[in-house]
């Protein structure tokens, strides 16, 4: 297995403290080579003794985690092979990090969209910028089912109302918007995020590990959604991705810059209704 991935790098800090940081230019795209990739780290996550935080954070102010890119091949990613849980890569990866022992954080700058999301979500702690961040799940104004989780996830942190608020007007929500709404724990003035993270990070580092692993395993299991109510919604995703409707939509989508740094993306939310226009 390689601890050189092409999508992040991979700081070890302390034993107890790895810090992760997300560099897949133009703007962080997840595509099948980062479901791979991660799946890997979070093995290593999983077998690493003694550690009690992992930061997330991305090199690109911008975008923290843009979105699914199928790379024009969508089976690229649905035929990936299923993981320990027996569940899709993506979903795999995805359960298996809320669960690991190590605090998951997700330092975020910039924006958060789609599978983007799905990977925060899956976090145990989420901090924005105040000034500098976006988040969203933009799916069904593609006209497709949000796929890794949100549908499970966003309910228990935000309620049902909020929840269906985000995944149904699959508009665009500021950090406050975000931090009001419980889709993230608050925000941080920008200036101010990277030194907070890493305060919090060491301190957590300093910590008993078994204390963090026995408390955070308690809090998963009245908190964290059964791995049963993911597959669904993922099966609906690839089968909305091949419609011949939605497969207009991306092209569209892509005509106005879908997947690069452009006005598009940097404006999703807005402009994802261009999708359906005939």
């Amino acid at each position: 297995m390689t601890t050189t991935w092409t999508h992040f790098t991979l700081a070890r800090r302390s034993a107890a403290y790895w810090h992760v940081t997300f560099d897949h230019p133009p703007i962080n795209t997840i595509t099948a080579t980062t479901i791979v990739e991660l799946s890997e780290l979070v093995g290593l996550i999983e077998r690493a003794p003694g550690l009690n935080v992992v930061v997330f954070d991305s090199a690109n102010p911008d975008f923290f985690l843009a979105h699914y890119d199928t790379e024009h091949d969508p089976r690229r990613t649905a035929t990936l092979p299923t993981g320990p849980t027996g569940m899709h890569a993506w979903l795999d990866m995805l359960a298996r990090l809320s669960r690991v022992a190590a605090v998951t954080i997700a330092s975020i700058r910039g924006r958060v969209r789609g599978s983007g999301s799905e990977f925060v979500l899956a976090c145990d702690l989420r901090f924005a910028s105040h000034e500098h961040a976006l988040l969203a799940q933009f799916e069904v104004g593609t006209g497709v089912v949000p796929g890794g989780g949100p549908a499970a996830r966003l309910p228990r942190l935000v309620g049902r109302g909020r929840a269906l608020e985000i995944l149904l007007l699959a508009d665009d929500l500021d950090g406050p918007r975000a931090a009001q709404y419980g889709y993230v724990n608050r925000t941080i003035p920008d200036a101010q995020l990277r030194e907070e993270i890493e305060t919090m990070a060491w301190r957590l580092s300093r910590f008993e590990h078994d204390a963090i692993a026995r408390t955070k395993a308690h809090v998963n299991r009245v908190t964290l959604p059964p791995d049963s109510e993911f597959p669904p919604a993922l099966h609906d995703f690839f089968e909305m991705l091949g419609g011949t409707r939605q497969r207009q939509r991306f092209a569209r989508l892509e005509s106005l810059g879908l997947n690069t740094d452009s006005d598009l993306e940097r404006d999703l939310g807005r402009r994802v209704v261009e999708s359906a226009s005939e």
